[in-house]
């Protein structure tokens, strides 16, 4: 199925939180209800053999199997591909449904593709012991060097994958140089936006080819499903990724479609909270006698914000940081002092969490890299009470 042609009427072609309420919506069409109903069914039934016939034509009206499309997640798939400015999206059970769905249809045997360091760590696994059994190579390099993205390719190089800023050390990459000899080259760029969403930055008006996200993140924004997204302008990558996504099966179920809407409904108001929380604790952090460094490209003093102020129209609430004691012990002690923070993965919910660890472990090893570092996520909580926090379990 397509998705809604873009429209004349203002909640159809407005503002982004006016496009998060409306866009790709009909509510006549569902008996006026203000949030759209749940297809959950696995399949569906044509009115005639003519209509049958028809079924793989473009624009063909009917849904045929949930594992193709849906009509709740198509209302997604509508909303977030006009939010990225995109003509197509695809959305799938999990974020790395996303990303494996999106390699795999790019990627065959004895290809290769260059990867930023930092990157999320189940992709790095995915590429360095899936794919590698296929014949996939993979070189791996550090974000804050565009031109080490070029360096790196080669004549059997398919993809370039991305992440700004990354997972770990929230590098941010100046995109322009890489996206330019990608597109000489015919090498197709890949890109995960979970950290700033389409609100925040917008990668395929930057040039790349792919967005995609963990919609678990802050699109969900309440811890209470999972899924992924995968959008694009050009169509022999939809018909690819479409293809893939089919076959590999890790379809978006219709319930947690809803939901995913629902979370992109308050998206906006939601990202403006992390980011104020976020900058609030980055620069209590950044002046504490404790904290050797601190990870957040809304700071001025940190690598590349530069860019960062070029590419993004604002920061997410994810950010790392490391303490003067090196130590294990110190690293504990700190996530223990906490009362408002939780211990706990992912992020991109309500609450606040944090993780610390083994820095060679959590992320890319870098030997020119603190060992121990903690990362926070800045939730919906006061902003007031999450700074309070922070700096009472910096006492020690």
């Amino acid at each position: 199925m397509e998705h809604a042609a873009r429209s004349s009427d203002p909640r159809q072609s407005g503002d982004f939180a006016t496009l998060c309420q409306h866009y790709g919506e009909h509510r006549l069409a569902h008996g006026g209800g203000a949030a759209p109903p749940i297809y959950q069914s696995s399949l569906f039934v044509f009115p005639d053999a003519e209509a049958w016939a028809a079924r793989d034509r473009p624009n063909a009206p009917h849904f045929m199997y949930t594992r193709r499309a849906n009509p709740t997640t198509a209302i997604l798939e509508a909303k977030l591909a006009r939010l990225e400015n995109g003509t197509w999206c695809r959305c799938f059970a999990s974020g790395m449904g996303a990303i494996t769905t999106a390699l795999g249809a790019l990627l065959s045997a004895d290809t290769h593709v260059v990867v930023v360091n930092d990157c999320y760590s189940p992709t790095r696994t995915y590429l360095t012991t899936y794919l590698a059994r296929f014949g996939v190579t993979t070189t791996f390099v550090r974000g804050t060097d565009p031109l080490a993205f070029v360096d790196a390719l080669r004549d059997e190089t398919r993809a370039i994958y991305l992440e700004s800023p990354t997972t770990g050390r929230m590098d941010v990459i100046d995109l322009a140089p890489i996206v330019a000899t990608a597109r000489q080259r015919g090498i197709v760029t890949l890109f995960d936006n979970s950290w700033a969403t389409p609100y925040f930055q917008r990668p395929l008006e930057l040039g790349i080819d792919l967005v995609l996200h963990s919609a678990t993140k802050y699109i969900g924004g309440h811890s209470d499903t999972v899924g992924g997204v995968v959008v694009g302008r050009d169509e022999m990558l939809r018909q690819k990724i479409n293809a893939e996504g089919e076959l590999l099966g890790a379809s978006a179920d219709p319930f947690a479609a809803w939901l995913l809407i629902r979370g992109l409904r308050t998206l906006p108001l939601r990202m403006e909270q992390h980011q104020k929380t976020g900058l609030a604790i980055a620069r209590l952090l950044a002046e504490h006698p404790a904290v050797s460094r601190v990870y957040h490209p809304g700071l001025p003093t940190y690598a590349n914000h530069a860019i960062a102020r070029k590419q993004l129209h604002g920061y997410g609430g994810l950010f790392a940081f490391t303490l003067r004691d090196q130590s294990q012990a110190a690293v504990h002690r700190f996530m223990d002092r906490l009362r408002v923070f939780s211990i706990g993965v992912s992020w991109g919910g309500f609450e606040s969490l944090v993780v610390a660890g083994d820095a060679s472990e959590l992320f890319a090893p870098d030997p020119d890299q603190p060992q121990w570092i903690i990362r926070l996520h800045c939730g919906l909580e006061a902003t007031e009470d999450l700074v309070n926090d922070v700096r009472q379990a910096l006492e020690e």
